[in-house]
This record gives C-alpha cells, structure tokens and sequence, in this order.
C-alpha cells in the first residue's frame, strides 16, 4: 500500500512538472533576464525600471482582463476592445475637466434611455403587425430614418456648453492646462435654442420611430412579460431624473466645479465605467448577437466600429494630443516634497524618493495598485458569486450551461459589457499616465492581445500574468538602450535600438507559443 502512493505521488509529481515545464522555463529565463539587470544598474534604477514595467502591466491588464473574459465565453474576438479603452479615456476626460458638458448631455440621454428601456411596449405592437418580412424591413427602414432625422434635429436644439476646436483658447488642450494650473472657471451656461418642451417631445418623439424600427426587424420571444413591474418604474424614475436636470443643471454645474480634482476624477472613474458598461452590452446585443455563428463578421464589424469610434473622437475632441491632468492627491509639489520614503507615498507629493531614486506616486504606485484591486476584485467575482460561476462554466461548456436552463444570452450581454467597463476603466486609469490620443487605443490592444497570447487566450489569470511578463520585458529593454547589456562575447555593452522595444513582446510571444502552444496559462482544446 505505502508503495503504491509512493507511485501515485510521484506520478501526480511527474505529470504536475510536465504541465508546469514551459512556464517554468519562460519565468526563469524573465527571472534571468531581470537579475542581470539588477547586477548591471544601480538599485535605484532597477527599481524604477521594475515598477514602470509594473504599471505599464496593470494598464494592460485591465484591457487584457476584458478582452479574455468575452473571447473565453463568447469566443468573439473583439477588435474594437481597444478603441472602446480609448472612448473610456475621453469620457472621463470630459467629465473630470469639462463637467458642465456631462452635466448638459444628461437630459437628452436620460430621455433616450427612458424610452429604450420601454423596448418591450414596441416589440408588443411590432408582433401584431401582420405583414410580409419584406415589407416590414421596408417599414422598418423607412419609419427608423425618419425618427433618425427627428433625433438628430432634436438633439441639436439642446442646450450643450462644449469646448471649440478651432479656438485653442478654449480647446480641450487649453481645458486641461486650465485645471492643471487651477486657473478653470465655470464656463457660461448654454439654454435651448427654441421652446424646451417641443426639443423634448421631439427626442421622445425621434428616439420612439427608431426603437419602432428596431423592434419590427427583430422581435422578442416573450414582449410583454418584461414591461411591467420594476421596468414600468425604472422608466419613470429615469424620466423624472432627466426632467429634474432642467431645473437643477446650473446648480449641479458648480457643485461639479466646486469640487476638488481628486473628487472629480473619482466621479470620472465610475462614469466612464458604468458607460464602457451599458455601451458594451449594447454592442453585443445590436451587432454581436446576430453574428454568433459568423466569426469572420464578428471581426469585420468590431473592426469596422474601431475606425468608427477613432473618427468619431476626432470629431468631438479634436486630432491633437492631450494631456488629462493628474488629481489633486498624486500632483503635489513644493514645500515638503518630493516625499521621502514610503510612508510619503500618501503625501500628495507628485513623486516620492526610494533608493535616492524619484518614482511618480500616480504611474508607478497608483496604477499599479489599481491593476491589483481589479485583478482580486474580478477574481472573487469570478470565484465567489453565482454569476462568476455561470461564466466560469460556459467557459468550460457553454452546451451544458443552456441545458441548466441558465439564460445564456442574458449572461453574454453582462460578460461584454463587463469586459467593456473594464477597458473604459481603465482608459481612465491611463489617461494621465499616457495622455489622450486616438492611437492610444490601437497601441494598447496589440500589447493585450500579446499579452493574452503568452498567457493564454482563455485564461483571465494568464491575462495578468501575460500582462506583467511584456511590461516587464519592455521596460527593461528601454532602460538597456541607455545602460547597454555587458555581453562577454561583445568589447561594447550591447545597446538595444527603441525600434526593439514592440518588437520584445512579440519575440517573447512567439517563444512561448513555440514552448507551450496553448500559452503559459491556456487549456488544451
């Protein structure tokens, strides 16, 4: 019997090592690779090298982390993932700098929400018309268009405080330096342009004709089941919420600009995530749902919304880059700072000395704990709660989890817009790091999807770890383009070009899937 375990353990041991071989083998070869960048620069160096590579992990991360989730349950590889991070970014930039224009967009899209949510009262008409497919999609189209056309008239007649594009005085650049400098003044309040009430109707009005359409193309199993109850009194609420905004626009104004800037960015952090949220659910229920069982038009169309939200941001906000002030708590400077040690990571001093070295308490502390709270926050909401195991079980087989009776497709609406508010989170996050650009999107989902890749497609903590592995690897490639890597075989420390630095990751990529073709973390088919 005792030689019998004896067997069985070192078999378990022998198949364990077997399975944990390739990541083994690419952790130590990293681990290599860092050490010896320890014993080339001083500690100081070392240290801050570890942590810019640390948080330029957690910022990828939290694009990886999204990414994962839906392909891993939806299979749906969403290309425009980067771009909705993007999107995030300037959402919060709005709300955080320019709060008077959040406050102002509320009415018109409480109104538009309100009569969204009413969905179920059209598909309960659209499913007693009773013509021909054909002429129904003409209906639909025709009725859709001329609701299109009245919402856009209507929404235009709102009253919207913005920033101007061609007057860099009060460009987005300029806002930011404003509130950077705490020279930012309440901006003069906009008012309708015609009588409120007829804008109003109008965008009830517009908003109904293309739900109308909506609702004759596509409609659902089970209308009028959905109407009632809480939904009849989320309408309401909604509306009244939106209504009261007339009247209390110009107050919630100047509480927004009374606040302070850590308070702002706060706001501006759940903001942004609760509209990556409802923005993502409404992706894969208007254009993913249709597409499950054509990939390639999955890709085509989540491509295809990428160049739509990158035009669409350089209409609204411009071309140029810009910066997005960091809040109060991470930017202080002056007397007592920089901060000594880290018990003055709390300091508000904008940057903190460790090792006779500088680090910036908001890049190298801030995101890189931020990354940490969302890697355990999802990982016990995957863990821990019900939904969390549904999703983990349609990981494994989503077959099985419909024949429980689980409504799978309500679940994929929750997993997209999850993995959305995730990205647009983290837009927020990078934003003062990185700044504002629309190429800060495309930049971002190449190293996720690497990232992904070396840890494994399906795996949310391969994500992380993936994630880590290529911030890592990058910064320490930039930091040897400076120091050089002595080499013995070389008379001149070996000096990598910045060109090496993208092109790092890819190399550790393509390593890895040669070692373990299912990535680091990844499960076998």
């Amino acid at each position: 019997m005792t030689a019998h375990t004896t067997v069985s353990r070192n078999r378990r041991v022998s198949e364990a090592l077997s399975r944990n071989r390739a990541r083994a083998a690419v952790i130590a070869a990293l681990a290599f690779v860092f050490m010896s960048g320890l014993f080339s620069m001083d500690a100081g160096d070392w240290l801050v090298t570890v942590l810019r590579g640390l948080s330029v992990g957690a910022i990828t991360f939290l694009v990886a982390s999204g990414l994962s989730l839906i392909f891993g349950l939806m299979d749906v590889l969403n290309l425009a993932h980067g771009e909705l991070f993007m999107l995030g970014a300037y959402i919060g930039w709005t709300v955080y700098v320019r709060p008077d224009t959040f406050v102002d967009i509320l009415l018109p899209l409480g109104l538009i929400i309100a009569v969204i949510l009413a969905r179920p009262l059209f598909d309960e008409v659209a499913s007693r018309v009773t013509i021909s497919s054909r002429m129904r999609r003409v209906l639909a189209t025709i009725v859709g268009v001329i609701g299109l056309a009245v919402s856009i008239w209507a929404v235009r007649r709102f009253p919207l405080s913005i920033w101007d594009l061609k007057n860099f005085a009060d460009s987005p650049i300029a806002n930011s330096l404003a509130l950077d400098t705490g020279i930012q003044q309440v901006p003069t309040p906009a008012a309708f342009t015609g009588p409120a009430a007829l804008a109003i109707g109008a965008l009830l009005t517009g908003t109904a004709l293309v739900v109308a359409a909506f609702s004759l193309v596509r409609r659902s199993e089970s209308p009028a089941a959905r109407v009632r109850g809480k939904r009849a009194a989320l309408i309401i609420g909604v509306l009244v919420l939106a209504l009261s905004t007339i009247v209390v626009n110009n107050t919630a104004t100047e509480w927004f600009y009374g606040l302070g800037s850590t308070s702002r960015f706060v706001i501006a952090l759940g903001v942004a995530t609760i509209s990556g949220f409802f923005i993502g659910s409404a992706v894969e229920i208007a254009l993913i749902r249709p597409l499950y069982d054509r990939p390639i038009y999955q890709l085509m169309i989540t491509l295809g919304l990428g160049f739509i939200i990158i035009e669409s941001v350089r209409a609204v906000w411009g071309r140029p880059e810009f910066t997005m002030p960091k809040p109060a708590i991470f930017s202080g400077t002056g007397a007592g700072c920089p901060g000594e040690g880290l018990g003055d990571l709390f300091s508000k001093c904008s940057t903190v000395k460790l090792f006779d070295t500088r680090i910036r308490t908001y890049n190298e502390f801030f995101v890189i704990v931020v990354g940490v709270v969302v890697l355990v926050a999802v990982t016990l909401l995957l863990k821990r709660t019900r939904m969390g195991m549904i999703i983990r079980a349609g990981v494994e087989d989503r077959e099985m989890v419909e024949a429980l009776g689980v409504n799978v497709r309500q679940v994929f609406t929750i997993v997209f817009g999850l993995g959305v508010a995730l990205a647009a989170f983290g837009g927020v996050v990078a934003a003062p790091a990185l700044g504002l650009s629309v190429e800060m999107g495309s930049r971002m989902l190449l190293l996720a999807l690497i990232a992904m890749a070396v840890g494994g497609l399906t795996s949310f903590p391969g994500a992380a770890a993936g994630a880590v592995l290529i911030g890592l690897l990058q910064q320490f490639v930039i930091k040897a383009g400076s120091t050089g890597i002595p080499l013995p075989w070389l008379e001149e420390p070996f000096k990598p070009s910045p060109s090496l630095v993208p092109v790092s990751g890819i190399v550790l990529m393509i390593v890895v899937l040669l070692v373990a073709p299912q990535g680091l973390f990844g499960r076998e088919e």
